[in-house]
């Protein structure tokens, strides 16, 4: 007996030590988060703070489910086929801060995460800023070289495959700009790390799909808005935040 009655107190110790760890809501912040300025970009039940890029709505195959950012094939269209749908939270430019995204890829799921996002009329919101690769790995058509799989920057720096969570769960990826210096940092774990602005910047770029690109010839902006890529795939986001730096 009195071993049960110590097994149980055991027990019911460790369940209030792992309790606070399941306390934090969905997009919500804890009031350490806060202390250290991190705001929400998104806050769960609408899109506030977010428009089409190069817009001034929303577009329609995006909507809010389960507490996150969806974005889906648009009616008409087939998996793979953008329907002008990429996106940026257009309340703020932002120039040094670290960024934190959950997404969750579906079956053969491509998109991005954009950051530094200078519109261009006419343009795609690739054209003049860099991404952070969004992909399921395992089946997407575009999985065939290193740097365009999932926390890669894209087309020119590749992320360990290994730290990403296949299609249908959720990963963290968090993108830190400091003076020039970004790290992307995939599920707890540093993948990537480069200077902007430097020649060997100019070097990757020359490198890249983006080498005859005016946006990036010209130079990227040095502050900008955040973005989400249509695609034309279903992915999901959530846990959207950021901190200035």
């Amino acid at each position: 007996m009195k071993k049960n009655i110590i097994l149980t107190f055991t027990l019911l110790a460790a369940m209030l030590v792992t309790v606070p760890a399941f306390s934090q809501g969905v997009n919500q912040l804890t009031k350490k988060e806060k202390k250290e300025g991190w705001t929400l970009l998104f806050n769960g039940k609408n899109f506030d703070g977010w428009r089409q890029c190069n817009g001034t709505a929303m577009p329609t195959n995006w909507k809010v489910e389960d507490n996150a950012m969806r974005i889906f094939t648009a009616p008409g269209k087939k998996p793979g086929q953008g329907s002008d749908g990429d996106v940026v939270f257009a309340s703020k430019k932002f120039k040094n801060f670290e960024l934190s995204v959950d997404w969750k890829a579906g079956k053969a799921t491509n998109s991005g995460i954009f950051y530094y996002v200078r519109e261009v009329p006419g343009k795609p919101i690739y054209y003049a800023a860099p991404e952070v690769q969004v992909l399921d790995n395992a089946d997407a058509s575009d999985n065939k070289i290193d740097n365009h799989l999932a926390g890669s920057l894209y087309d020119m720096l590749p992320c360990d495959p290994k730290t990403v969570h296949p299609a249908g769960q959720w990963n963290t990826t968090v993108i830190r700009i400091k003076d020039g210096v970004a790290t992307h940092v995939m599920n707890g774990k540093e993948v990537v790390k480069y200077t902007l602005w430097t020649p060997e910047w100019d070097a990757m770029v020359a490198k890249s799909k983006f080498k005859n690109f005016p946006g990036f010839t010209e130079g990227i902006a040095k502050e900008g808005f955040i973005g989400l890529q249509d695609h034309g795939y279903d992915c999901w986001f959530r846990n959207l935040k950021i901190r200035e730096l």
